[in-house]
């Protein structure tokens, strides 16, 4: 088979046809298996799909082995091999497809940037640097333990560190959200909240029909009612959007920001300061902060739901597995995927964000935290 290659657009027009018609009689050889067992149909179809792969890949052509002419010197009439017939000129294999054509690190960059989104609009950047503010005033018993050091130590690589003007301008053009600017030359992002809502919501219904489809036909002997392309193209969609935001200083920012945010949990979590509000966790003692000093309401829960959710799913496009064409792998592929969707729909309906943003001005996202009174 490596020596075999296809010469000529007619002999690869009969190849095909061949296989067309090697379909055609095994769906009449297996029509009576196909009535009990309607899957057969798709392992035919595959079988086919990827026979069709292997012969356009016979088409191909390494590096030198093709004619200096594109073969278009054939079909004029010039040269020593002249065409008789559009037939037989070379047949050209198509340009490589675009969805095929993605960057798992890139992808990946986008989805912790968003987690670092989530955290910080929870409050993880403000109760520190608010307990940093009551350190250096002495308003707060603290002095020389390990959370003490670490909050005097917090802010010392400053210029290091991306700021809050930064980060939210980094927002804003990856997926839309706060009111800053967008670094210039650049575009706020702002479909990228509906695109992520409509896939999750796809996929979430996509395991509902299963199930219905389980329970009313309990044998299998028909296919799910879940739709796979409208799953496809919902996350293809997604995928193409974060791709086109995924340039720049993303990954850079990324980087170190997770480093801020390590650093961040690590003071909220240290003995001294957790004693200091008799909390047992240090997400116990960034909700006392923000309740008792920065009156806000905290939304802790949903948050860090949507970012670890949120982050599991941008992830998961990074892969090829949104492209897999088997039902079954499909299927089982997506199932990674279902209860991050379901709870990143809940999570995101419990602050108010489950509807997908209208025109204009809508899509902003506000970065200002909710207060305990007078905010809805």
């Amino acid at each position: 088979m490596a020596d075999e290659r296809v010469d000529t657009l007619d002999e690869l027009n009969g190849l095909l046809g061949r296989l067309q018609a090697l379909r055609a009689q095994l769906v009449r050889d297996a029509r009576d298996e196909l009535v009990e067992k309607p899957g057969q149909a798709e392992l035919i179809n595959q079988w086919i799909a990827e026979a069709e792969r292997a012969l356009m890949a016979l088409t191909e052509r390494q590096p030198g082995e093709a004619p200096s002419d594109g073969g278009l010197m054939p079909l004029i009439g010039l040269g020593n091999n002249i065409a008789k017939t559009l037939g037989d000129g070379a047949p050209v294999p198509p340009v490589p497809n675009y969805d095929d054509q993605i960057s798992r690190e890139r992808i990946s960059a986008i989805a912790d940037l968003y987690y670092i989104y989530q955290m910080e609009r929870l409050g993880a950047f403000r109760s520190v640097l608010k307990l940093q503010h009551l350190f250096r005033s002495g308003e707060v018993k603290l002095s020389d333990g390990p959370g003490a050091m670490a909050l005097f130590q917090y802010d010392r690589k400053r210029l290091l560190r991306y700021t809050l003007s930064d980060r939210k301008s980094a927002y804003r053009k990856v997926f839309g959200y706060t009111d800053a600017t967008p670094p210039s030359g650049a575009e706020p992002n702002d479909p990228f909240h509906a695109m992520m809502t409509n896939f999750c919501r796809h996929v979430s219904n996509f395991f509902q029909d299963k199930r219905v489809s389980e329970v009313v036909r309990p044998n299998n002997t028909r296919e799910s009612f879940g739709s796979m392309s409208i799953v496809r193209r919902a996350g293809l969609d997604l995928r193409h959007n974060i791709k086109q935001v995924s340039y720049g200083h993303v990954a850079v920012l990324r980087s170190e920001v997770m480093g801020l945010l390590r650093d961040a949990f690590d003071i909220l979590n240290a003995p001294d300061v957790r004693h200091l509000f008799g909390a047992d966790t240090g997400w116990d003692v960034l909700e006392e902060v923000l309740k008792r000093y920065l009156q806000e309401r905290p939304i802790t829960s949903q948050r860090n739901r949507m970012a670890v959710t949120g982050r599991e799913i941008l992830r998961w496009l990074g892969e090829e597995y949104i492209l897999t064409d088997v039902r079954t792998d499909f299927e089982a592929l997506l199932e990674a995927i279902v209860d991050a969707a379901d709870d990143w729909l809940t999570s995101a309906e419990s602050v108010g964000l489950r509807s997908q943003p209208g025109q204009g001005s809508a899509h902003v996202i506000d970065f200002r935290a909710s207060r305990r009174v007078g905010h809805r």
